[in-house]
């Protein structure tokens, strides 16, 4: 199991738990004073009040949305996923937008977001004039069929 160094930024910040044995992701908390409000279509970001250490550049962590704030509430990630990069030591903020038609409030100590610490592969990239051939080729979007 990987080492993730954790340091509160923020007195009020709650430590990333992973809800059971089985779950993937760490739940990430509100650490904010007041509750916020937000209104349809609008985009808020949420301080988590952490900071973490990665034990190698060869991990990153990844924001996602929590999955019950998105089906019932429309409360989503801002730009998808969150890429935590492994030389970052700033504070996590997560971005929240709510995509429903209905003010959504998030309170102090709310689970806004998870946190799933993942390997990355570094890559070179080489630049070339062609690419090998395969089945599929250049078709993308549904090319391969709805069923």
């Amino acid at each position: 199991m990987e080492k993730v160094k954790i340091m509160k930024l923020k007195k009020n910040a709650i430590i990333p738990k992973r809800a059971t044995s089985g779950s993937a992701g760490a739940d990430l908390y509100a650490c904010i004073d007041e509750a916020v409000t937000v209104k349809p279509r609008e985009l808020v970001k949420i301080p988590t009040g952490i900071a973490i250490e990665l034990e190698s550049n060869e991990l990153a962590a990844f924001i996602f949305a929590r999955s019950g704030l998105g089906i019932k509430y429309g409360i989503c990630l801002s730009n998808g996923v969150g890429v935590v990069d492994s030389d970052y030591r700033g504070e996590i903020c997560v971005g929240l937008c709510n995509i429903s038609e209905n003010e959504y409030t998030i309170m102090p100590g709310e689970r806004i977001a998870q946190m799933v610490i993942m390997p990355v592969a570094g890559a070179e990239f080489v630049e070339t004039d062609v690419l090998g051939e395969t089945e599929r080729g250049v078709g993308g979007f549904g090319s391969s069929g709805k069923m």
